[in-house]
């Protein structure tokens, strides 16, 4: 079983910028990829679409972690996705979420997971993005909180509403807007309210006008440095599917925070905030 010990240390020194001009990373090819989606007619819409660019010491503006974890281009041992506490690895084992299907799309995606909760009527469909790939991650992220961009997919006998037609969104890792910046605006392309996570460094300073663009609102952000682990937004979904408030969210993301990296939990409410 692969635990993470001292690599939270890591998470927070990786969002460092190796090169602001971001020279490392790769031009935009083909964003949102062949998803395989069927048509646009979701039957469900209680669905959360999580996007991940893989950690990757390569492609993108963070110190380095160890090689193992930071290769973009292997979803089973990255420190975002196959790692201890990656989203992969503890979704899996949550008695919460109950994996329906597997795939791998093709590039940029070179993994999706749908999950079905085990309370409520919930789907959770993650993305793992090519590390190479954050500009598309980006753009596929801003598309769907936006509503520019809407797919289905099938899960078991259920098509499930992604990017647009997903209630949630969140976007999870590196914060790729620290390195580069997105060159398209993405304005609300219809009257849908969607709400939207993202647990990545300084979140909040780097996405607000975005979301205002979008006509979105902030579940949850970051108002510093921040180690994308997956228990903050496991917990913070967790709220969700129980339908609770945004105060309550924010609580459940921080206590687990608090519980993992040893701080209060003031401090991780500071840390984790909601609204604008």
């Amino acid at each position: 079983m692969k635990i993470l010990f001292p690599w939270l240390l890591l998470l927070f020194v990786s969002c460092q910028q190796k090169n602001k001009a971001g020279t490392y990373l790769l031009p935009a090819k083909n964003a949102a990829g062949p998803i395989g989606s069927v048509a646009d007619s979701p039957t469900v819409r209680n669905s959360i679409h999580v996007f991940t660019a893989l950690c990757d010491n390569k492609y993108q503006g963070i110190v380095p972690v160890p090689a193992i974890m930071g290769n973009g281009q292997d979803p089973a041992n990255n420190l975002y996705w196959g790692w201890g506490y990656g989203i992969r690895t503890y979704f899996n084992k949550s008695k919460e979420w109950k994996l329906v299907t597997i795939s791998t799309p093709g590039y940029p995606v070179h993994e999706r997971l749908v999950y079905k909760s085990t309370i409520g009527e919930f789907y959770l469909v993650a993305d793992a993005y090519d590390g190479r790939a954050m500009k598309e991650c980006l753009q596929d992220f801003m598309s769907a909180l936006s509503g520019n961009h809407k797919k289905t997919i099938n899960a078991g006998n259920q098509q499930v509403g992604l990017f647009g037609h997903a209630r949630l969104l969140a976007f999870v890792g590196h914060n790729g807007l620290m390195d580069l910046t997105l060159p398209e605006t993405y304005m609300q392309a219809d009257s849908q309210k969607r709400e939207g996570v993202v647990l990545a460094c300084y979140s909040k300073s780097y996405f607000s006008s975005r979301f205002k663009d979008a006509g979105a609102y902030p579940l949850l952000w970051t108002s510093n440095l921040f180690g994308p682990e997956a228990y903050s937004l496991h917990d913070a979904l967790s709220g969700y599917i129980r339908g609770e408030n945004a105060v309550a969210i924010q609580t459940r993301a921080a206590t687990v925070y608090a519980k993992f990296t040893k701080c209060s939990v003031p401090a991780a409410k500071r840390l984790l905030v909601t609204g604008w």
